[in-house]
């Protein structure tokens, strides 16, 4: 247990910048990989690794990355605390519905591509991430926004709801991790450009979680 009164004598600012810095490093590395080794995305192809590409863009940009932005919305984003409320259930919701369509996305690649579904810890994890999330969102839309539970009862909830919040939010960059180490097999990669820019991408989504995870129990900087 830290002794009282002390802290990580920093403010969330330079580490929400560094988290927005990985961020823009991820998205150019996955944008790059898929782009340009993978072939391009495509709702419909007759190359079905096309439409498969959706799913991690969606999957990764999508829901991992602005699912942290959400978090870190109340130590970056200026004005009041019901501004930055808006803000977070905005980015929360726009996560949950890439989260969604990049599940779809999965199932419609397995179909066409006559393969078994939810055999695979990456599978069960996506899944039950999902679904957690889509629960969060709902428990917290219903209790903090509308119709909005009384204040006693919203500071009893409150820490429970940052909890599994950041709970559900490490499930998702493990699920990322998985899904990143099943594709590299899958693809057979060896030692090669396009396997070190899979692997940068897997530890860069490290960083950024651990980034925002420590911007939650750092004081705002301004």
């Amino acid at each position: 247990m830290a002794a009282k009164g002390s802290s990580f004598l920093i403010t969330a600012t330079p580490v929400t910048l560094f988290a927005h810095l990985l961020l823009i490093a991820v998205t150019t590395l996955l944008l790059v990989w898929l782009l340009h080794f993978q072939g391009g995305l495509a709702f419909k192809s007759d190359n079905h690794d096309k439409i498969f590409n959706l799913h991690p863009l969606l999957m990764i940009i999508g829901f991992i990355l602005i699912a942290g932005e959400a978090i870190m919305s109340y130590k970056t984003v200026p004005g009041t605390r019901r501004t930055r409320k808006r803000v977070h259930l905005m980015l929360h919701s726009i996560a949950l519905a890439a989260g969604i369509f990049g599940v779809y996305i999965a199932f419609r690649y397995h179909d066409k591509e006559s393969k078994p579904d939810m055999y695979t810890l990456h599978s069960w994890l996506g899944l039950s991430t999902i679904c957690l999330f889509g629960l969060q969102w709902v428990f917290g839309f219903f209790s903090f926004w509308f119709p909005g539970a009384e204040m006693p009862t919203r500071s009893r909830l409150m820490p429970w709801h940052w909890f599994v919040g950041m709970v559900i939010f490490l499930m998702a960059i493990l699920t990322a991790e998985t899904g990143l180490v099943w594709r590299f097999y899958d693809l057979e990669l060896q030692r090669s450009q396009e396997a070190l820019i899979v692997n940068f991408t897997g530890l860069l989504i490290l960083l950024f979680a651990i980034a925002v995870s420590l911007s939650v129990v750092l004081p705002r900087g301004y």
